[in-house]
């Protein structure tokens, strides 16, 4: 029993140390993005009638209106408003996404635009006892201030576009994202719609009922709109409340100017990256800033939220004089296993002093797909070897870590094979998940093509090996794979633009031009026989003799190579 709190105790202690300002924001954005679509469900019953609004307005406020439910909804509103402004003051670069400015802009402007609404519902009900539903808030927009009609309709579309990028951004990261995408997107087009039709057909109907001295009398009482001086009061209170807004808005703008002064004033600090190169920037900026801000090249898969740890660096020298790590950063950290006081986050680590460290994680920017071959539209039948390589153990490998890491990892694993595959004159053509398919022989005859595929192997090896040494510090065990390598005549060109097949048992998306052949399924199925060394690698229709070279000799010269990976090749010919 005793060991089960003291594991709840831990579990609890590491779950708040995750807590920060963005999850914060998160919370409230969810509490206020659940009002919105109750308000927007609401607002569509108004394409059924305007008994049904009254109906879905009655539960509406009943739920949103219980105390505790409201004090939730009203601290949210303050909070999310008040770190939107922290937000605005305290990011540095928005170079990462033009979506982020997007949704800061959107969300900054949505309490100007709703201030005046907030209050003449809210506050007229607590303050005077008004009444003020649907047929008094709409005869407001489409008969008394036919202006406001406009106004409100961009504030529903502003608020949803806002809230739904808040969305999108926590989701994305979701292992069933990629399955509800399509659920999601067709929810987030059809319920503003269906809203905003539901506003329509209801200040349609308001406009015309509006005409009857009876529905006025009924509808348009003090009780339920209140007197002239009462409805000033509101107006009074909605200006102060913009103002003050507009005013904090315009202290963070001037905080920012400020601290870019007093930056300067302070004076500059160097940053030297490890491999030569040093940049002055200014005091109280991050790493990650400093390399943004002087277009130096730096890894960071979530935009800098401390969401991964691929912008991980370590500091050469003295840590002592560094600036204590946050809650957050210290989560993440402890949670990829970095105990060593010298690495830290990059954007989160805002030294003071001048600083030299070299990236864990150094982005890599080349790609793979460097071909400029004439299109086989029609097809051809020749002779091409296949090499195929897959990542050992990859599902043990994202269990022990962080999603961004594992794609980082692979992303660099796939790098590394891809340049081997290159550089000995082969075309990268397919990726399967964690493996890879290349052709050689496109540009060449069959004996140098099996050339090529056997030094290619020998170089992958030989990448890997030097990838597991720069990742030793973040690997408990060196990446293992195997590869398959298979030479027969298949049929090449090209099929449509992205999905291609490659075997009656393969369908994936092509980086280049398909094969399809019995060779292709017997190097998927060679690359099988690699268990669980470092590196193994199998060979179909004798590529070593095909290339001019003896089967026997080219067993020794892998020995020889690669003797720490405990590599093999299996050759024979193909029954």
């Amino acid at each position: 029993m005793n060991q089960v709190i003291a594991r709840t105790r831990t579990q609890l202690k590491k779950w708040i140390r995750g807590i920060g300002v963005r999850q914060i924001r998160l919370a409230c954005g969810l509490v206020l993005f659940t009002y919105l679509v109750s308000h927007f469900l609401n607002h569509a019953l108004g394409n059924i009638s305007m008994e049904a609004l009254a109906t879905g307005v009655r539960y509406h406020t009943m739920f949103w209106q219980f105390l505790p439910v409201a004090i939730v909804l009203y601290a949210a509103m303050l909070v999310h408003a008040g770190l939107g402004i922290w937000a605005l003051y305290e990011r540095r670069q928005f170079r990462w996404k033009a979506i982020e400015p997007l949704q800061l802009v959107l969300g900054l402007s949505i309490p100007a635009l709703i201030v005046a609404h907030v209050v003449g519902a809210g506050l007229g009900y607590a303050l005077f006892g008004h009444a003020k539903f649907y047929p008094q808030v709409l005869y407001a927009f489409w008969v008394a201030r036919p202006y406001k009609i406009w106004l409100m309709s961009g504030v529903l579309i502003i608020a949803w576009v806002h809230g739904s990028i808040g969305l999108y951004f926590w989701l994305r990261m979701k292992a069933f994202f990629r399955r509800a995408a399509p659920f999601l997107l067709a929810a987030a087009v059809l319920v503003p719609t269906l809203a905003l039709l539901g506003f329509y057909q209801g200040g349609r109907a308001v406009a015309a009922a509006s005409q009857n001295e009876d529905w006025r009398a009924n509808n348009l009482a003090e009780r339920q709109v209140g007197t002239p001086a009462q409805q000033s009061t509101l107006d009074h209170i909605a200006d102060y409340f913009l103002i003050g807004y507009l005013g904090l808005v315009g202290w963070a703008l001037l905080a920012r100017g400020a601290r870019a002064l007093n930056e300067r004033r302070r004076g500059m600090i160097s940053l030297s990256y490890g491999n030569g190169r040093t940049s002055r920037v200014p005091k109280g900026l991050s790493v990650l800033e400093a390399s943004l801000r002087n277009n130096v090249p730096h890894a960071s898969v979530c935009g800098g939220r401390a969401r991964c740890s691929t912008c991980r660096i370590r500091v050469i020298g003295d840590c002592s004089a560094l600036p204590e790590p946050s809650k957050r950063e210290a989560f993440v950290l402890n949670r990829v296993g970095a105990t060593d006081p010298s690495i830290r986050l990059a954007c989160q680590l805002r030294p003071t002093e001048d600083l030299s460290f070299f990236q864990l994680f150094v982005p890599h920017t080349a790609s793979a797909h460097a071909h400029n071959a004439q299109p086989h539209s029609i097809g051809e039948e020749r002779y091409l070897v296949s090499l195929f390589v897959d990542m050992r153990g990859s599902t043990e490998l994202a269990e022990a870590r962080l999603p961004f890491d594992t794609v980082f990892i692979v992303n660099r694993f796939l790098s590394a094979v891809s340049q081997a595959v290159i550089k000995c004159g082969g075309e990268p053509n397919q990726f399967v998940g964690d493996g890879e398919m290349a052709l050689f022989g496109l540009h060449s005859g069959p004996q140098v093509a099996c050339r090529q595929a056997l030094e290619a192997a020998a170089m992958i090896a030989a990448n890997v090996d030097e990838l597991n040494r720069f990742l030793s510090h973040d690997l408990n065990e060196p990446i293992r794979f195997g590869i398959g390598i298979h030479g027969g005549e298949v049929i090449i060109g090209d099929i449509a633009i992205a999905i291609t097949w490659c075997s009656p048992r393969l369908a994936t998306r092509s980086m280049s031009r398909p094969a399809a052949g019995d060779d292709q399924e017997s190097c998927l199925r060679s690359h099988r026989f690699g268990g669980g060394s470092h590196y193994r690698r199998h060979c179909g229709r004798n590529p070593a003799r095909a290339g001019g070279r003896d089967s026997r000799t080219q067993r020794t010269d892998d020995r020889a190579l690669h003797r720490p990976c405990q590599g093999f090749v299996r050759a024979g010919r193909r029954p």
